[in-house]
């Protein structure tokens, strides 16, 4: 997975290599499934969601230049992976879900692994986390139309987004930096993503 599927696509940030690799990533797919968990696909978790497929886990995690001691907020935990790899790389990750199951599932295996750093709660995300703002960094791990205000209020000045943006079918994954209270976005590549579902996504 490391060599072919990101050194081989550009990733050489060791940290992430190092998180990507450390991380076991079987254990937050079905049993059914975990000989496929180091794959180049997404895989099924349930209640119409996905566990991204690694290299994109390391492409947006890569976009986050993270140094170590941000304190993060991830809307959409899902499966609990990426969740996973973020707290291998900063200070502490806030991780909203909407869908009660998979919150539950990530929780077991975060504690499984000990991984402490990672607070979890079930919301819509596209709201944010109001009381734990501001955020040096904001990731959304689902796609949605436009990237939703109350996520740029609770950044960080400065501070870094990172988001699928576009249509239900295709997004172009974006790049959101605030600085002396100006926003610059940068595109990076097209994506697919599940649906961001919220007050501030798509409706339900």
């Amino acid at each position: 997975m490391i060599e072919e599927q990101l050194v081989a696509r550009g990733i050489n940030d060791q940290r992430v290599l190092e998180a990507m690799r450390t991380v076991p990533r079987h254990l937050f797919v079905e049993d059914a499934i975990q000989s496929h968990a180091y794959g180049d696909f997404p895989l099924p978790i349930g209640n119409g969601q996905t566990i991204s497929q690694p290299y994109v886990v390391a492409l947006m995690t890569l976009a986050l230049d993270l140094n170590g001691s941000e304190k993060i907020l991830e809307i959409g935990t899902g499966s609990g992976y990426h969740a996973a790899i973020l707290s291998r790389l900063c200070s502490k990750v806030f991780t909203v879900e909407r869908i009660d199951g998979l919150v539950g599932r990530a929780r077991k295996v975060f504690d499984r692994l000990r991984y402490h750093n990672i607070v979890s709660r079930i919301d819509d995300g596209t709201v944010g986390w109001p009381a734990e703002a501001p955020f040096d960094r904001i990731i959304v791990t689902a796609g949605g139309p436009r990237i939703p205000e109350p996520l740029i209020a609770q950044l960080a000045d400065p501070g870094r987004l990172v988001m699928p943006v576009g249509g239900q079918d295709v997004q172009e994954l974006q790049v959101v930096d605030k600085k002396d209270g100006e926003i610059s976005v940068t595109t990076l590549e097209q994506v697919r993503f599940v649906d961001l579902i919220g007050a501030h996504g798509w409706p339900n």
